[in-house]
């Protein structure tokens, strides 16, 4: 499964002209591309995909959205690739 994991963006670089972020996703941290979302800064919450921040998320919303993917048991899937849940 491939869902867009909601964030926090902690720490704000450039590498090789593209904008890159440290993204803490309930205690998992992250390296993102911020390319798609160049109006992002330190403190917004952001929706992840395969290492792609796509949109920023207020933070009521990403918080929400963190809790329900941990309650149903989707969090570690998607954050951990190797994650198994048999």
């Amino acid at each position: 499964m491939c869902l867009g994991v909601p964030g926090k963006v902690e720490d704000i670089w450039e590498t090789d002209g593209t904008r890159m972020a440290s993204v803490d996703f309930g205690g998992v941290r992250k390296e993102v591309c911020l390319a798609y979302v160049p109006d992002v800064v330190i403190g917004d919450y952001t929706i992840v995909h395969v290492g792609f921040a796509l949109t920023k998320l207020d933070e009521k919303s990403a918080l929400e959205t963190l809790d329900l993917m941990k309650s149903v048991g989707i969090l570690d899937e998607e954050l951990n690739p190797t994650f198994d849940a048999r």
